[in-house]
């Protein structure tokens, strides 16, 4: 599968995976009371500003990662290109997409998975999750979760190896998800994207004018 549009197969779930009912937090195995160390980014788009808590503690390969790119301007000038809309429920549902889309002068080498299963996070609303064709090839793209979408967490019980190990979750948007369900409502092109990604390509796709730790 091209990994510059990465895969993020959502679409091949079956509907009672994506409407499982979620936990009641975006994480699990934590104590009452405890939080774990997060970092504090801003992606500031043309359409307004994301905030994100990175999981640094709990996801230390992935946000590590993403916080690199962040740290070497390796975002900066790049764009949200994908919208993702599932027909379910009575809000809007799916995930937008964005980052490097494979341009060699942008991307750093794969990572290590860390799948939900470890972290103990999970594809809740406004989750941020690493895309990838297969585990162990996450570069620099990436979703957010419109709702709660545990189907996209890992499935030991799976055959299939993606979905055994699920999409690596590593922060979540702490401020800004009206930026988000604006992207996410922004007019697709019919004729843009790949296989079962055609029509999900955004029309104009959002620049990430600059993305920084916020201070």
């Amino acid at each position: 599968m091209n990994i510059r549009f990465a895969a993020l197969a959502a679409l091949a779930l079956p509907a009672s995976l994506w409407a499982q009912e979620p936990s009641p937090g975006t994480q699990r195995g934590m104590e009452p009371g405890t939080a774990a160390e997060t970092v504090d980014v801003v992606l500031e788009t043309t359409m307004g500003d994301i905030v994100i808590a990175l999981e640094t503690e709990r996801a230390p390969i992935t946000a590590g990662n993403f916080l690199r790119y962040v740290d070497e301007d390796r975002f900066d000038g790049t764009v949200f290109y994908r919208a993702m809309r599932l027909d379910w429920g009575d809000q809007p549902n799916g995930l937008v997409q964005a980052g490097t889309q494979n341009d060699p002068e942008r991307i750093l080498g794969p990572i290590a998975h860390e799948p939900t299963t470890q972290t103990g996070l999970t594809h809740s609303r406004g989750a941020l999750s690493m895309a990838m064709g297969e585990p162990g090839t996450a570069t620099g793209d990436f979703s957010i979760q419109l709702q709660d979408n545990p189907g996209m967490d890992a499935d030991p019980a799976s055959s299939d190896p993606v979905w055994q190990n699920g999409y690596a979750v590593f922060g979540f948007v702490t401020d800004g998800m009206d930026v988000v369900e604006a992207i996410h409502a922004a007019p697709v092109d019919p004729d843009k994207g790949i296989g079962w990604m055609k029509g999900q390509m955004l029309a104009e796709p959002v620049e990430i004018v600059e993305a920084k730790r916020l201070e």
